[in-house]
């Protein structure tokens, strides 16, 4: 028998997916385009984690989250890593892991059903749904992605362009 999937289910795990990989994914590799090494590893202090420990910890988070948690696939994360590493991995390693991980990620979405969304799962300590797990992923990472953006505006000087509101058609007046 065949899992179905509703058109709700559809429309939230199209909407996650369009999220992690159409908005959030490419405004942080634009970042990382944008910084310097120095500035993907800078931290503004001991207590603050880096762009670069932010790119990890995500690619860490999805994995487990989804990857590993809904997927079944092994979770070899090593959360602690993420957070000490001082770099600087180079960006094009990091840029590489990022989007692979988004692009399995997203793989794994794709063929999730209303039951898979329904289903309690033991994630990370958590006893949660698919649907909490998808709902978890996309928030964290908006969340890390607009602190990236932060600090990148920080550093650049300037409006990175990331938020324009579509263009609206004026009504024609009757004279």
């Amino acid at each position: 028998m065949k899992s179905k999937k509703s058109a709700m289910t559809k429309t939230i795990l199209a909407a996650s997916e369009r999220s992690l990989a159409k908005q959030y994914m490419p405004r942080i590799v634009e970042c990382l385009q944008l910084l310097s090494d120095e500035e993907i590893w800078w931290r503004p202090n001991a207590a603050s984690n880096s762009v670069g420990n932010m790119v990890l910890h995500l690619s860490g988070n999805i994995r487990q989250w989804i990857i590993s948690g809904l997927g079944g696939s092994p979770d070899t994360r090593e959360r602690d890593r993420e957070f000490s590493e001082q770099g600087p991995v180079p960006r094009k390693e990091l840029v590489a892991l990022f989007r692979k991980t988004v692009r399995e990620t997203c793989g794994v979405l794709r063929h999730l059903t209303d039951e898979s969304l329904a289903r309690k799962y033991e994630i990370q300590g958590y006893r949660v749904t698919g649907l909490e797990t998808v709902f978890h992923v996309a928030e964290h990472f908006a969340y890390h992605a607009g602190q990236i953006i932060f600090v990148t505006k920080q550093k650049r000087g300037k409006d990175l362009g990331f938020t324009r509101l579509p263009a609206v058609k004026q009504k024609k007046r009757a004279n």
